[in-house]
């Protein structure tokens, strides 16, 4: 005999727990989803349809129920985050040439005070 018993949630959460890693994994999934179907439904009004609308026709209401319905049917799968590329830097080499003049802060505009340093007067 099968372990099937009555559960207030359809997809059954054991169903689900094969499809991904963890609890953990299943809840994040299906929360990341629910958020996208919730953007779904409120951008349908301004035309924009730059979102994924729902992969499954279902009498559910809720965005997390249609993204449980959409796990358990393998539309959506759990997958890996690609590794971030570290960019190259472009930075010019250091030569060890000396600071011009007109570069370097001139010597006589601070005086040194027992207090420390501070700006002489002119």
């Amino acid at each position: 005999m099968a372990n099937s018993h009555e559960t207030m949630m359809t997809p059954a959460i054991e169903g689900l727990l094969d499809r991904v890693d963890s609890k953990f994994s299943l809840v994040t999934l299906a929360a990341r989803r629910a958020r996208n179907i919730n953007s779904y439904f409120n951008q349908l009004g301004d035309g924009l349809g730059h979102m994924v609308p729902p992969q499954v026709s279902s009498t559910a209401r809720k965005p997390l129920s249609i993204a449980f319905e959409e796990i358990s049917v393998n539309k959506i799968v759990q997958t890996e985050a690609p590794a971030p590329a570290e960019p190259e830097l472009d930075l010019p080499e250091v030569t060890s040439t000396p600071t011009p003049d007109h570069v370097r802060a001139p010597a006589h505009r601070f005086a040194r005070h027992r207090s420390g340093l501070s700006r002489a007067r002119r």
